[in-house]
């Protein structure tokens, strides 16, 4: 009982995301989830909503989504560790999250990163630009 799994019955869904560590803050959770990045059940949910172990949550932060069901309440921020027993992600959303940072990954790569023009550089585009005028 040292994490307190077994104690609550029901906790407010931004103090949950908070102690499950999704959102550093419960100010952010609020906002997320005012902003329609949480979910429960399939349906829009405000701040005060409660959430029971067994609900199903959609979490998007930031360009990632989750897909999560609540294994446990817990209304202290615990280690990680701990965190991680309050909920189990099911397999699909994995596989989804899995797949776009292999995108990610790859589209970062194929990128070329500008850089500032070298001093040479800075001649030619001197020299073009006073042959136009």
């Amino acid at each position: 009982m040292a994490s307190g799994l077994e104690e609550l019955e029901a906790l407010r869904i931004d103090k949950w995301l908070w102690a499950a560590r999704f959102f550093k803050t419960r100010a952010i959770a609020v906002t997320a989830i005012k902003g329609g990045k949480v979910h429960l059940n399939g349906k829009r949910i405000k701040p005060s909503r409660v959430v029971h172990i067994g609900d199903l949550l959609e979490i998007t932060r930031g360009n990632t989504p989750f897909v999560v069901n609540v294994a446990g309440l817990n209304d202290k921020r615990r280690p990680a560790k701990e965190a991680q027993l309050l909920y189990v992600e099911t397999e699909e959303s994995k596989a989804e999250r899995e797949a776009l940072a292999e995108l990610r990954r790859l589209e970062a790569k194929s990128v070329k990163h500008e850089r500032r023009p070298d001093k040479k550089q800075r001649r030619q585009i001197h020299r073009f630009k006073r042959r136009e005028d």
